[in-house]
This record gives C-alpha cells, structure tokens and sequence, in this order.
C-alpha cells in the first residue's frame, strides 16, 4: 500500500469500535505551589449527567467538578469505545493560557501578537493517557459555576487532540504508522462570525524526546505560506481537515508515518496541533522488536561413550532486538523414560555482535556432563525467551546418541578403519604384482 493511501486509511479511524463507555472520569489538578513544587487537588470530568442530572460530589470544589459539553463529539465517541475492562485514564487537569506558539514556522497562524477578546477568561488544559489512548482537550468553563441541583462547573471542549497508539511496538525495519486526530469548535459563535467561513488555518509537528530535547522531524501548515523545515528520517504526515463547514465544527488528521524504523527511532514522540493561540499535545511511546532466531550445533546428532562428555553444543541466537530480556535454558528431554530436566554442566555466553539492521546475535555454550546408557535417544535442546516471543519462547534440539547401543560403537567404528586400511594395503600391493607380472610377459614375448 502507498504511504499516502496508508495514512488515509488509518486516518479515517477503520478500526471496529468496542462498545464501552465512562460516565465519569477521576482526575487531578496540579499547580504550581511555589519553589518548584506542585500541588495536587481531585477533579472530576462528568462526561454524561444521566436522567437524573449530576450525581452530587461534596468531596469536590464546585469549580474542579466540570461538567463537559463537547460540540464535536470527538470525546464522547472516544469514551464510547473504550473497554469496560480497562482501567481509567490517568487523567490531569492544568491551567492554560492562550499564547502565539513560539517556533519562527508558525507566525502565519498569529499575524498579531495580541489574542482575541473571544479568547479572554478562564481556560484548561486536560490531559489523559491509558493503553487506549492519548488524549489532549482544552476546555473553556463557565465563570462561576451553577448550585442548583448541585454545585458543579458547566465547560466545553474548544479543541481535543487524540491518537489510538499510545504505545505503537513495531518489528524492527518495517514501517511504523501513528494515528492522530483533531476537532475543533470556536468558543463563541461571534469568534466564528469574526473569520472567514471555514476551517482555521493550523500547523502541525511532531518531535521525538531526546536528553529532554524535542528534536522535530515534521513540520505542516497546510494553507499558509512560508519556509518550513525539512521533514527528517523519511517521515511523512496526512495533515488536513477532513471538512469544510463554513462555522464548524472541524475535524482534522495529523496521522504520522515512519518508514523502516531503526533503533534510535524508539522514544517518547510528541505530536502538537497548533490553532491561532491554542494548543494541543499527547504523548506516544514508540518501540521495536525482532524476534530471534535459533539454531544448535553440532547437528542431527551428539555421538558420546558412556562416562564420557558429549561435545560442546552451541545454540546460535540470531538477529534479534532488544538485546535486553534474553534468557536461554538448556534441557534434556525424552530418553526411554519421557523425561524432561534441566541439562546440567558448564554454561556460557559469547559477547553481543551487532548487525547493520540494528539486530544482535550471540551464541549460548553447553558443555554437558558424562552420559549414560539410560540417556541414549535422549534430546539436548536449548529453549529461548525473548520479549518478542510467546510465552512458551522458542527451541532448537539434537539427539543424543550413546555409542554401542544403536549403530556402529567406537570400537566397531576403529575395527571398521582398520579392516578398510588393511584392505587397501592388500588392494594396493595385488596391483603391484599384477602390474610385474604383466611386464614379465611383455619382455618375454620380445625376446622371442
């Protein structure tokens, strides 16, 4: 599939939805205390009143109970596919201050400094993060909040920013792509009515953590002009809006693609949508893997006398990644009896060698212990578990044999050399005297 039609397909969200949902979501508001410390107060985000209205929560400050009306939907139908069985986001609620963004790429969005009248008052920022999602919303709450029937903050959603990878785990050099959606609705209908019919312009990037540093890879404003900074290692973004309703509400896509990743690709990403004065970021975590290969040696067979050592057996564990979470255990199975134990003897590792595809290979060593009769038809095998495999991880084996019960034994097998070596003597000197006979002949025919 091509990158374009790939972005498109996953931008459009084809993904079957899993009936769920909260009424409710648990959260906490953090501010600064002073002296580089915060300080933590429980809100709660009422995502659904119910026939009855808000339940009451006395344990909440009326103004941290908030009760969300979301014009786009694109809240509500993320909380409706989300499973009953997972756990709650963490949820995080912050003050926000509508503010130009800073890089030099997005002034087009803020030709004036100064932010509009429809964009004074109180605003919040919420941040979610599960295994379901990444979720970014800013909320616009009324100034005071209502008492009756209970004391509770009515606020609407203005912009929600969300991805359905949270944490995306990409087999190493294949493409790694990460969804991202955006909605937006004006705060007032004379904020809509001061612009021009349609969507906003808006800029997108997106950044990979590095020593506390973002380090930009995309850089989009779809709709403006001016330089924009060069797109790094081959990514590509599906940044548009999705419709253009003259008021709104808008959707937009900010899907992101990865060709061929490689381990310094892994980290933490952040994804921020830009509007006139307003911001949304999540967080994605993105990682590799590889699963190994495993191959043990010498094979089929492991030939040894009893009481004594078979030979050094190694299992080869190839192009893998991470290097990290590898274990290698070493068993004797089967035999006359069906067992299966741990293999005793010497046990070591050769140093990592690392591959140009960012993999790592390493050998595991065996040397096992004297044999007996009773291990002959027996199988060494060495099993791996890697985080890239099942459970049950991954094995290679070879038979044991134990010379003299099945096959030629040693001695059989010197008895057999030498019997060849002495034949070949005896082959070697027949010829010798056929070959004097055959002269004798010749010369007395020409003495004749």
């Amino acid at each position: 599939m091509e990158p374009a039609a790939l972005l498109l397909a996953v931008g459009l969200g084809l993904v079957t939805a899993a009936s769920a949902g909260h009424t409710a979501v648990e959260c906490w508001f953090v501010e600064d205390a002073g002296r580089g410390s915060l300080a933590q107060r429980p809100a709660a985000l009422l995502l659904r009143p119910g026939p009855q209205g808000p339940p009451p929560r006395p344990d909440l400050d009326p103004k941290l109970y908030l009760q969300v009306e979301d014009p786009t939907g694109t809240l509500q139908a993320a909380f409706r596919r989300y499973p009953r069985s997972t756990p709650a986001p963490h949820c995080e609620i912050s003050r926000f201050l509508p503010l130009p963004a800073s890089s030099s790429w997005l002034r087009g969005l803020t030709p004036e400094q100064s932010c509009p009248q429809a964009l004074n008052g109180a605003w919040l920022m919420v941040s979610m993060s599960s295994s379901v999602f990444s979720l970014s919303i800013l909320l616009q709450p009324q100034p005071e909040p209502q008492q009756e029937p209970v004391p509770i903050t009515k606020a609407t959603v203005v912009l929600t920013v969300l991805s359905h990878t949270p944490a995306l785990r990409v087999q190493l050099g294949q493409d790694a792509v990460v969804d991202l959606s955006f909605s937006y609705m004006p705060p007032t209908l004379e904020a809509a009515a001061s612009l021009p019919p349609g969507p906003p312009p808006f800029g997108l990037e997106w950044r990979r953590q590095h020593m506390g540093k973002g380090h930009l890879l995309l850089a989009a404003t779809p709709g403006l002009g001016g330089q924009m900074p060069a797109a790094q290692e081959g990514a590509v973004a599906f940044a548009a809006w999705d419709d253009d309703e003259p008021w709104g509400p808008w959707t937009g896509n900010g899907t992101f693609w990865l060709p061929a990743v490689q381990p310094f690709q892994e980290g933490t990403y952040l994804a921020t949508v830009h509007l006139p004065y307003l911001q949304g970021q999540v967080t994605l975590e993105l990682s590799m893997h590889k699963p190994p290969k495993v191959s043990l040696m010498p094979a089929p067979l492991v030939w040894a006398a009893p009481g004594e050592a078979p030979p050094e057996l190694i299992c080869l564990v190839s192009h893998f990644y991470p290097s990290k979470g590898l274990e290698v255990e070493w068993e004797l199975r089967g035999g006359p009896e069906g067992y299966s134990v741990k293999a005793e003897g010497q046990r070591w590792f050769s140093s990592l060698h690392h591959h140009s595809d960012g993999s790592v290979s390493l050998s595991a060593y065996l040397q096992p212990l004297p044999v007996t009769t009773k291990q002959h038809g027996a199988r060494y095998a060495c099993r791996v578990r890697h985080p890239s495999l099942h459970a049950s991880g991954r094995s290679a084996e070879v038979t044991l044999k134990v010379a003299g019960l099945s096959g030629p034994s040693i001695e059989d097998g010197i008895g057999l050399f030498l019997s060849a070596f002495l034949l070949l003597g005896l082959i070697k000197a027949l010829g010798c005297v056929a070959a004097y006979l055959t002269m004798c002949k010749d010369s007395e025919k020409k003495t004749q």
